[in-house]
């Protein structure tokens, strides 16, 4: 249990203190973002406990191994420092890995102590430079994010990564020539690995050069090995990641949570334009994501996803009288929740919690806490005449407590809504990360015409399940 201020304006609750956080730590997401980078090796620069953390959450959601490295923090380095342990792991994740690039990301501890990383990794340089590290002349490129868990959730450390990596590795320049063919970025939001090749389809559709970052989609769902592999295939290239300044347009998925905005820093170094999209789910939303693609690439919405689109209106006529009129209950990232919302909403669900353990992100020039968050739910909703519970800083406690009341018929969120599931007595409906206690969270579809598609299919058969349940005899048809 974690004590913290609760003082979100909208919870209203007499306790003080976090019981069951919705929410994971932030060297976690920054970790996923750098192994969708090609040949690229997270290092956490803290204690063994981090790394080991990380570890067992993606490994419990992707059913694959993943290598995290740690400089190793002991009683003695949290005393008189870091630097030393910082660079002995740059030289031994170089000769053992053999990385194109080295993502470090910060903890807890080292940002307590006042590790200045930065600092580090200009001494550093100088003295790989001079040929004093014993890394056996490697050179990967290194890129350093700013992730203390005190300060944020995983989507915090997520876009801090991606952030990261593009500063660095993208040449500002304001007069970068631009790719004549009319190359386009594609910053994704923290979704499945399913949905990055989803992602890939409908850009490939388009028949443009594209940068799709962060892409997980195989280095942590591919193929089996006959050896171990340290740093499995697959990844966005280095490359690719340079070529970012030469876009005609990036499209952010969802909004960078911090200060530091991948896509802002494109649009304001390089001149590349940006449109921020919610999520694509749901029709209108998924409609939204295609209508700036046609608008940035000057090409016609290729005809196999208009046809997708019709088989996802068929589907939601087929089953309306299953879900409409029934009431949710979702939680997860920001993104995700609102793009629920909207979803949700159009099928003629009342969401009557939307619940989300980041403290809600707030535009420049606006009160901190979660009025953006209500807004962006207001904004999605058309249907929906009955007010909703919107929850930032949520916990599931205090999500128990509210849903007694306001008796939802389904929930929708990762594998830790078991608990809520458990004591409701309603049907968990698992998308979002992580799922630890079913086989495939990395391949469930969400984004599109075609998740869509899936998580309305989900959603109907938990419902005609729980109904079938209900009675001695089982009913063959519903």
């Amino acid at each position: 249990m974690t004590t913290t201020p609760h003082s979100s304006p909208l919870t209203s609750s007499s306790f003080t203190s976090t019981r069951n956080a919705c929410k994971l730590c932030s060297p976690l997401g920054a970790c996923l973002v750098m192994r969708g980078i090609e040949d690229c090796i997270p290092l956490i620069h803290g204690s063994q406990g981090c790394s080991t953390y990380i570890r067992r959450y993606g490994i419990s959601h992707f059913r694959e191994p993943i290598d995290i490295a740690s400089s190793n923090f002991v009683e003695a380095t949290a005393i008189f420092g870091g630097r030393e342990n910082l660079f002995t792991a740059l030289d031994n994740v170089s000769r053992s890995y053999k990385p194109a690039a080295i993502g470090i990301t910060s903890t807890c501890l080292s940002e307590t102590i006042g590790e200045n990383v930065p600092m580090y990794l200009k001494q550093y340089e100088a003295e790989r430079a001079k040929g004093l590290r014993n890394n056996a002349g490697l050179n990967p490129v290194i890129f350093y994010a700013s992730t203390p868990s005190y300060r944020g959730t995983h989507m915090d450390g997520f876009h801090e990564a991606i952030y990261a990596a593009v500063s660095t590795l993208v040449k500002p320049g304001k007069e970068i020539e631009k790719d004549e063919e009319g190359r386009i970025n594609l910053i994704s939001g923290f979704v499945s690995a399913e949905d990055i090749r989803e992602l890939h389809s409908i850009l490939q559709s388009f028949r443009i050069p594209y940068t799709l970052i962060p892409d997980y989609s195989e280095s942590l769902d591919g193929g089996s090995w006959e050896t171990y592999q340290k740093l499995p295939a697959g990844g966005t290239t280095l490359k690719d990641i340079r070529s970012m300044g030469e876009a005609a347009g990036t499209v952010y998925l969802g909004i960078a949570p911090g200060k530091n905005d991948a896509g802002k820093w494109l649009e304001d170094f390089c001149a590349v334009p940006l449109h921020q999209v919610e999520l694509p789910i749901g029709i209108e939303n998924s409609d939204a994501f295609f209508a700036v693609l046609s608008e940035i690439t000057g090409e016609e919405i290729p005809d196999n996803w208009t046809k997708q689109r019709q088989r996802l209106i068929d589907a939601y006529i087929d089953g309306h009288k299953y879900v409409n009129g029934k009431r949710a209950l979702i939680y997860g990232e920001e993104d995700f929740v609102v793009g629920l919302v909207s979803f949700l909403d159009e099928i003629g669900v009342i969401p009557v919690i939307a619940a989300t353990g980041a403290e809600s992100t707030t535009p420049k020039g606006k009160p901190a806490g979660s009025a953006n968050l209500r807004e962006r739910i207001n904004n999605s909703l058309r249907n929906t005449r009955q007010k909703i519970e919107i929850m930032d800083d949520a916990d599931f406690v205090t999500m128990l407590e509210k849903a007694k009341d306001l008796e939802p018929d389904f929930i929708m969120g990762h594998s830790k809504g078991l608990y809520l599931s458990r004591e409701l007595g309603i049907p968990l409906v698992r998308c979002g990360f992580p799922i630890h206690d079913r086989i495939g969270g990395q391949r469930i579809l969400h984004l599109g015409y075609r998740g869509t598609l899936n998580l309305f299919d989900l959603i109907c058969n938990s419902l005609m399940e729980a109904k079938q349940n209900q009675f001695d005899k089982g009913y063959t048809y519903l």
